[in-house]
């Protein structure tokens, strides 16, 4: 990986300019009878292995939630990255409430109180004493409900317990409920090159602010991996039954029009020797020097994969208009 660096929290140490998401390394977990896991098989050692290669090919952004596996990728990167705590960065996320033995999500806590009980939990799991950055995990919560959660969370700061706190919204309105506090270190929301967010980056860009860009390579869709027509047939892959926040398959199918928006683009993006999922990351770069891409990974060929592309850097401005130009309508 070349040494393109990022800052995430003011004060905080530089990190890699690409991160790892680690939802799909959590393993299986459900909401009721909604799946949110990636499918049904998991193996913990392999996925022990995808985190010991990332740290390898230079990242040191994690992004994690006590809700990815209920547990269980924050204690992988605990265990697999003991000792390692001086030379990464991690972000964590609460909001939702996990029953750990059953795998299962069992409702929302906006409460404060709850922000000190999910917090110790994560720690503990995590094998650490402090989160870098800790993110609200409800997108949608009205901010009358996350003002009450301010004071809290600049005690938390306060106490040294997390360096910053943010916010996992795709809404701008509730994005900028927090902006300007002192205790404020940034935004993760969805963006990708079929899926651009371009208040939320404006946010970010006026206000100096990272923004942690979920979804970048569109759950798997803009890998290529999953061709227009091809379908996921694990019932316990969330993609085969997505919930209505994720709209990338449909039923286990490519959404048609997003599929199609890739092959127009899929020449600008594979230039210059990268792969479809590294001219997508690649897009990111260009898009802005505010956003910081935390794809996931499955297995240590993809992790490899996706941390090569900061070889080749961001798109140009030129690729980036004629991007732009295809996927606008009309």
């Amino acid at each position: 990986m070349t040494n393109q660096r990022r800052t995430l929290v003011a004060g905080g140490p530089e990190v890699s300019a690409l991160g790892l998401g680690t939802w799909a390394l959590g393993g299986p977990s459900a909401a009721g009878d909604q799946p949110l896991g990636w499918g049904s098989r998991f193996d913990r050692a392999e996925a022990a292995e995808v985190f010991r290669a990332a740290f390898d090919c230079g990242i040191t952004l994690y992004d994690t939630a006590d809700a990815y596996g209920t547990g269980t990728a924050e204690r992988l990167i605990g265990e697999t990255l003991a000792g390692k705590r001086d030379q990464i960065t991690i972000v964590s996320k609460w909001g939702n409430t996990i029953d750990e033995e059953a795998r299962r999500l069992t409702g929302q806590n906006a409460t404060p109180g709850y922000v000190r009980e999910a917090l110790t939990a994560s720690l503990r799991r995590l094998r650490t004493d402090y989160l870098d950055l800790y993110l609200l995990h409800l997108s949608g919560l009205p901010v009358a409900d996350a003002e009450e959660l301010l004071g809290t969370l600049e005690d938390l700061v306060t106490e040294g317990s997390i360096r910053a706190y943010g916010w996992s919204t795709d809404e701008p309105e509730l994005a900028a409920a927090w902006v300007g506090q002192p205790g404020f270190g940034g935004l993760e929301f969805e963006i990708n090159v079929v899926h651009d967010s371009p208040a939320l980056v404006d946010i970010c860009e006026r206000n100096d602010i990272p923004g942690l860009a979920r979804g970048p390579l569109g759950t798997g869709l803009l890998t290529g991996a999953h061709p227009e027509g091809s379908r996921i047939t694990d019932e316990q892959d969330f993609r085969r039954r997505s919930p209505n926040w994720l709209n990338y398959f449909q039923d286990g199918y490519p959404v048609p029009e997003l599929a199609r928006a890739l092959d127009s683009v899929r020449h600008i993006l594979t230039s210059g020797g990268r792969t479809l999922a590294q001219g997508a990351l690649a897009w990111l770069w260009a898009r802005s020097p505010s956003l910081i891409p935390i794809p996931g990974a499955r297995t240590v060929a993809q992790v490899r994969e996706n941390a090569a592309a900061t070889d080749r850097g961001p798109l140009t401005q030129d690729q980036m208009r004629e991007i732009d130009a295809l996927l606008t309508p009309g």
